[in-house]
């Protein structure tokens, strides 16, 4: 839709959705309040509302990642769909402080909006136009996004400032994580059971559109604050990863070598990669592990290792000495099967195996 601050801005399908909702539910309440305007007058009122609640979304998403930007965060895209809105922030702050301010950002421009949409309500628009519903309404609801937000548990911006808190504490993001996403499930639970316990003691059976947004906000904030625990067991396992400890042998071979006997060389030398070098022994290219693994047995003596390999980008090439973060990023700049490994000399190592990267984060 756009490239505000140069982020991509995208809209789901599903936004169409919510904005029928809000649509055909707030038409009734246009008619209310102005009681002058046909029917056809107060959809296109209600159609209204539904933009520009999600304009201010988009405001406030907005500056999440005008903020992350500032700290020199990457930032992919940002998204509108069914429940609001999300930024792809490609790299987590590398400090509690600034995560609580990426975090803090959102909250703060929708209370702000609300502030401002305030005071013209009450100093400067008419009550009775719809210049002014429509200002009531979304200083009202900007207020209940801004206060939503701040709830301390993760999806949450709350939960993201919570998780900051108990890393200054703890001097530990994956505490942090763990603590915000529990307080996060308590969340979704008590959004279901608070207000339906409510509606019982008052003897008043709960309206269906409140039942229905209830559960989906809560299965909203549980699968959030459940893929923030995985994600906080997988970040827990990253000091594991060391390119020269899951390095596999390496065995060279020309171009045009039969796979059978690649193979049989490799089985012979108890190497678990072979690479391409040319005729004076500069390598070339990596032999593909599940190419080789997707050619039948009968095949393998007339097929070339050449014609399974991928050519050596100069992204392909890693140092044997990285490890953690750097390692991670490395790879996911370049996805790929396999990465030749050198020493700062340009010898090489060896060859690292995404798979085997991926058995220890999956704990195999």
């Amino acid at each position: 839709m756009g490239r505000p601050f140069g982020i991509p801005v995208y809209v789901s399908p599903t936004w169409f959705i919510v904005a029928a909702f809000i649509t055909f539910t707030y038409k009734d309440s246009v008619q209310i309040s102005l009681p002058g305007l046909n029917e056809a007058a107060s959809y296109a009122v209600a159609f209204a509302f539904a933009v520009l609640l999600y304009v201010s979304v988009l405001l406030h998403e907005l500056a999440h990642c005008v903020v992350a930007k500032s700290y020199g965060l990457p930032v992919r895209r940002i998204t509108l769909y069914l429940l609001g809105g999300v930024s792809e922030i490609e790299r987590e702050p590398d400090s509690p402080g600034k995560e609580f301010l990426v975090a803090f950002a959102g909250p703060l421009l929708s209370l702000a909006l609300a502030a401002a949409g305030f005071l013209l309500d009450v100093f400067v628009i008419p009550d009775d136009g719809i210049l002014g519903v429509l200002t009531w309404q979304l200083w009202v609801a900007n207020l209940i996004v801004g206060v939503f937000n701040l709830l301390p548990g993760l999806p949450l911006d709350g939960g993201r400032m919570l998780r900051a808190g108990v890393w200054k504490a703890t001097r530990s993001p994956g505490s942090g994580t763990v603590a915000a996403a529990w307080v996060g499930r308590g969340l979704a639970v008590a959004m279901v059971v608070v207000p339906f316990a409510l509606s019982l003691s008052s003897g008043q059976a709960p309206s269906t559109s409140f039942v229905l947004w209830s559960v989906l906000l809560a299965v909203f904030i549980w699968y959030g604050a459940t893929q923030a625990l995985r994600s906080a067991r997988v970040r827990a396992r990253i000091p594991q990863v060391n390119a020269r400890s899951l390095a596999r042998r390496a065995i060279p071979v020309t171009a045009d070598v039969p796979l059978a006997e690649a193979l049989r060389r490799a089985a012979q030398a108890q190497a678990g990669a072979m690479v391409v070098v040319d005729h004076d022994g500069r390598p070339i290219a990596i032999v593909n592990e599940a190419a080789v693994e997707a050619t039948p047995e009968q095949r393998r003596p007339w097929v070339t290792v050449g014609s399974l390999a991928r050519t050596l980008e100069p992204s392909l090439v890693l140092a044997a000495d990285l490890s953690g973060d750097s390692l991670i990023d490395a790879m996911r700049d370049t996805p790929a099967g396999e990465y030749l490994l050198v020493e700062r000399g340009g010898e090489v190592y060896g060859v690292l195996s995404t798979a085997d990267v991926n058995k220890v984060f999956s704990g195999v």
